[in-house]
């Protein structure tokens, strides 16, 4: 045991920028995986259950539930995996699980087919956590709660937003503004 682990005193390595950046992206699709897909999500079920508003109501919320109880069982799983094998290839999975939840979700032909999706982003977007420790384990205490803050932000803040941009082109509508 070296002196340093015997004090209490544990260095942390250095953080490499590219590494950084890529866990700031990974946490930007994993909390646009919920913000993008909130305000789309309710007419699109509307439109599989042939506009039936409280049918698709119903299934929403099955899905929102589904996709946070998998966030929910997956989190520390992905955590103990991390723990296990490395930060790095639990975050590559756990992107390329996502990048294939928004292929499937885009050409889902049913609504099976988007609560599959739904269920895989909730696993896939698991990995948050394991993210967040790679930015632990990188950075000095001191820098740590400022470095978590601005690496959670823009996700949460963006999601809804390119979503909102992303409808009202769809409905043929300028600068977001609500034309029905």
């Amino acid at each position: 045991m070296s002196e340093q682990a015997a004090n209490g005193v544990v260095e942390t390595p250095p953080a490499r920028g590219a590494a950084v950046i890529f866990i700031f992206v990974t946490i930007l699709l994993d909390t646009l995986a919920l913000g993008v897909i909130i305000p789309i999500l309710p007419k699109l079920i509307e439109s599989f259950v042939n506009n039936d508003t409280a049918n698709a109501a119903r299934i929403f919320g099955l899905f929102g539930t589904a996709w946070a109880l998998m966030q929910f069982f997956f989190s520390p799983i992905l955590g103990g995996l991390s723990d296990r094998f490395g930060r790095r290839p639990v975050v590559l999975l756990s992107n390329f699980g996502l990048a294939a939840d928004y292929v499937l979700m885009a050409l889902a032909p049913s609504l099976i087919w988007l609560f599959v999706g739904r269920v895989i982003s909730g696993i896939t977007s698991a990995s948050i956590s394991t993210a967040f420790a790679y930015i632990t384990d990188v950075t000095p205490p001191e820098k740590r709660a400022t470095r978590s803050a601005s690496l959670s932000a823009p996700g949460s803040f963006w999601g809804p937003r390119w979503a909102d941009c992303s409808a009202a082109s769809i409905r043929g509508c300028r600068s977001g503004s609500r034309r029905d």
